[in-house]
């Protein structure tokens, strides 16, 4: 092969022989992951954002963090729950955030900052400490 020519389908380096081995590596990633959650909850980062935290002892802490925090939950996939912040959940009150029980989509909780933690967990069914 000349060193400018472009390679023939099969041959090493061309694109025929790249989408194969592409293809093959595709079938070898994971259809799945398992997690501990037990539920999923969603909150609004565009209300927490909006209220520049507002939550936690000294108020300058996002409500995702403190009830991560407050519930001791753990981290990532292998926490009993998950709480996620989501883009714009599109109710955006004003001087709450918006947060979604996954288990139990249709109702939304506005939650402002003097909430009881221990009374909003029990709501959205979090294992509480």
């Amino acid at each position: 092969m000349k060193c400018c020519a472009r390679p023939k389908n099969g041959e090493p380096g061309s694109r025929a022989t790249w989408r194969s081995d592409w293809r093959s590596d595709v079938a070898a990633v994971k259809d799945h992951v398992r997690s501990n959650w037990q539920n999923a909850v969603l909150v609004c980062r565009k209300c927490s954002k909006k209220m520049d935290g507002g939550f936690g002892v000294d108020g300058s802490q996002r409500l995702a963090k403190v009830l991560r925090r407050h519930l001791t939950l753990g981290k990532g996939r292998k926490a009993a729950a998950g709480i996620v912040e989501v883009n714009c959940l599109g109710v955006c009150p004003k001087g709450a955030v918006t947060v979604v029980n996954g288990a139990r989509a249709r109702e939304w909780l506005l939650v402002r900052p003097d909430a009881d933690l221990d009374e909003l967990a029990e709501m959205l069914d979090l294992p509480s400490t």
